[in-house]
């Protein structure tokens, strides 16, 4: 959650730094505003501009009535697309010195980064053109040490006399990072008065979301005026929403499979308005809120229900759909493709259902025919064509074997996953836990114990459970541990597993904050305990061991391998290829947040020598590098098996975020034409949607 200057500056200021006195504005507070201290003045935009700072100049103003008339003004424009819906009021500072300052969690980098500059404001990029600014790592358990304060106000160039103020004023800024879970806090400029006091005089915060929803301190900074209505309403249910500009409302369970199909749908030239991802709840009451809520935006021609049902039951999320639209006629026409679990149940309640709005499709490509019909008998403006990146036939790479330096080992399998791997579940007593633990059984796992503190001696579906993972170990030989363990105890749980050891350990868990995840992973080493997520659906081996919460049945033993950055991605391949006869050796969801442990290539240096995976099929996303390094590391040591990628969010709008950057560090952005070209620089086949898959897939495995 970015936060705009005023609210950072509110944050500053309880810190304990120095803020401006400053009074913030909404268009019904210009009137009657009487500035409470001495001018002259500066009004400034406050904007949050794609979920992210504040974009726009700074107005002086010398008199009350100039005040008041500047901010009107200000408040009338729009930038980038977005109204200014605050400003900010501020006396003029004396500016002596101008620097910049901040605090980052850089994902790409995976460390906490002291960034200090001897210029501010908007002279910081071209400076750092010619004059890189001071970037230093600052470990996450040392915390900050006095020779970064010492560096840092050096590269400042202020004069010594300000030392004591600087180093008091960092160290502040430092304990909100650590103890508010910021991602980014930003001054800038750092301005030093002729009184000699630091002074934050702009400033750009983040909030780690998952640190906002342990805190409910925090969730005063959010500010909805930043957001349209939909998203506030959505954010109010408790659903995932992004705004889109084309006509058909997406409804989905799973980011990764909205993405890809906001992408089908922008291609094949029915863009969408918006999409929701239900995630793993589907009530009536819940269905209804998001119909209401695609429904109102007046884009809306109609909404494309596109469900893969893993954990989500499509027959229940029939059942919810029909409950929220009763017998009343709906505001558009509803799409609905339906597959996995209990997706023919699903369909026939519908078709008894017969709804006149309800229109069903068994595959895609007949949802994409309904909008299609729709669209032309709509007769509406709108939003029709084909997407900016056009889905284009990949060029096919070079064969694996124009790769050198490869030597088989003649090796089969993954080390430790296999039929006759033991399982321990960490926090099998919780309801979630118990259920999936039920269904790895039930598909053959041998789950041999479980580790609840303060609960041990207890017996859960036959399974006994000790205090301590320690103790758990003493009695049976753990090959792997799956982690059910709630978010703030979740990184502690990681490193317990791996002070014992344990070959593999799956966190399931999703909220976690980053700061507590990424220290957990680097007091993992030297343990030999390879981590898979955390927020991640799992590993599994099909027809020998499911080690997480997918839908077991839709993976078949096979020759490929698949991991994904999406558990619903996944779920869609594998059934795409299982249905057309071609099975899995492997399947891992490395996990969907910023700091996770196993990546893409750690999991290929696991199936390099494995004989019984003849290919690799990547799914990836836009944000962060792992799609750009993996293509690195294959063209760097010559991995010799076919690989296949899959990009989700092709067609995201510039500018959406998908990841935090500092201002100043050039880290890399993540951008699908900078993932799409190294893959087909390493060698990949890009495959273009999830329907081409399957030919594919057999074709690099040399079926076709």
């Amino acid at each position: 959650m970015f936060l705009n200057e005023h609210q950072s500056k509110k944050l500053f200021a309880a810190a304990g730094i120095a803020v401006p006195a400053g009074d913030c504005l909404g268009p019904e507070d210009v009137d009657a505003y009487a500035p409470p201290f001495p001018g002259p003045w500066y009004v400034k935009a406050q904007v949050l501009t794609g979920g992210r700072g504040k974009a726009g100049g700074v107005l002086r103003a010398d008199t009350p009535d100039g005040l008041r008339d500047t901010a009107r003004a200000i408040l009338g424009m729009t930038i980038k697309g977005h109204p200014v819906p605050f400003v900010r009021v501020e006396p003029a500072t004396d500016i002596r010195k101008e620097c910049y300052l901040s605090f980052m969690l850089s994902r790409q980098r995976r460390e906490m980064l002291l960034t200090t500059s001897h210029r501010g404001g908007m002279e910081v990029e071209s400076t750092a053109e010619t004059r890189k600014p001071l970037v230093q790592r600052v470990p996450l358990d040392a915390g900050l040490r006095e020779h970064h304060l010492r560096a840092a106000f050096f590269e400042l160039g202020a004069d010594p006399a300000g030392w004591t103020g600087f180093r008091d004023l960092a160290e502040r800024l430092f304990r909100a990072v650590r103890d508010d879970g910021l991602l980014l806090a930003e001054i800038n400029p750092l301005v030093l008065t002729g009184e000699g006091q630091w002074v934050a005089l702009d400033g750009k915060v983040e909030l780690d979301d998952n640190v906002v929803d342990l805190r409910p301190d925090l969730q005063g900074y959010h500010t909805p005026e930043h957001q349209g209505a939909e998203e506030n309403a959505a954010r109010e249910a408790g659903l995932s929403y992004v705004g889109l500009s084309g006509w058909v409302g997406l409804l989905v369970n799973g980011a990764g499979l909205a993405m890809a199909t906001m992408d089908l749908l922008n291609f094949s030239g029915l863009p969408a308005a918006n999409f929701m991802d239900l995630g793993g709840a589907a009530d009536g009451a819940r269905m209804r809120r998001a119909l209401d809520l695609l429904f109102a935006n007046p884009k809306v021609r109609a909404v494309f229900i596109n469900l893969f049902g893993g954990i989500v039951s499509c027959a229940g999320v029939a059942r919810a759909l029909m409950e929220a639209l009763g017998a009343e006629r709906a505001a558009q026409p509803v799409v609905v493709r339906m597959a996995g679990h209990e997706s023919a149940e699903g369909r026939e309640l519908l078709r008894a259902f017969a709804h006149p709005d309800v229109i069903i499709a068994d595959e895609v490509a007949d949802a994409l025919d309904a909008l299609r019909k729709i669209d032309a008998a709509g007769g509406a403006p709108g939003a029709s064509g084909t997407a900016a990146y056009p889905l284009a036939d990949e060029a096919w790479p070079l064969p694996p074997a124009a790769r050198k330096g490869y030597r088989r080992s003649g090796r089969r399998g993954v080390p430790w996953l296999g039929p006759d791997t033991q399982v321990l579940v960490q926090g099998i007593t919780g309801k979630v836990a118990q259920r999936h633990v039920q269904l790895m059984q039930e598909y053959g796992t041998r789950i041999v114990a479980g580790v609840t503190p303060f609960k041990g001696g207890q017996s859960v579906l036959g399974v006994p459970v000790y205090d301590s993972v320690h103790e758990a170990c003493r009695h049976h030989r753990i090959d792997a541990s799956i982690i059910f363990v709630p978010a703030p105890f979740a990184p502690d749980a990681v490193m317990e597993a791996a002070a014992e050891e344990i070959p593999w350990a799956v966190c399931i868990t999703e909220g976690i904050p980053q700061r507590a995840m990424l220290s957990a992973l680097k007091n993992v080493p030297p343990s030999p305990t390879r981590v898979v997520g955390p927020n991640t659906p799992g590993v599994i081996v099909p027809g020998a061991t499911k080690i997480g919460i997918m839908p077991g049945y839709v993976f078949t033993p096979g020759p490929v391998a698949i991991f994904s950055r999406s558990g619903t991605l996944t779920y869609e391949a594998a059934a795409r290829l299982s249905a057309a006869g071609i099975g899995q050796s492997l399947c891992v969801g490395v996990g969907g947040d910023s700091f996770i442990g196993s990546d893409f290539i750690s999991l290929f240096e696991c199936i390099r020598d494995d004989d019984a995976t003849e290919a690799v099929l990547v799914l990836g996303e836009v944000g962060g590098t792992a799609e750009e390094d993996l293509a690195r590391w294959v063209t760097a040591t010559g991995f010799a098996k076919p690989v296949l990628g899959f990009i989700a969010a092709r067609t995201a709008p510039p500018g959406r975020r998908m990841g935090h950057a500092g201002a100043i560090l050039d880290e890399a952005t993540g951008g699908v034409e900078g993932k799409l070209q190294a893959m087909r620089d390493a060698g990949f086949a890009v495959c273009p949607d999830l329907a081409s898959l399957p030919e594919r897939v057999a074709r690099a495995l040399g079926r076709s």
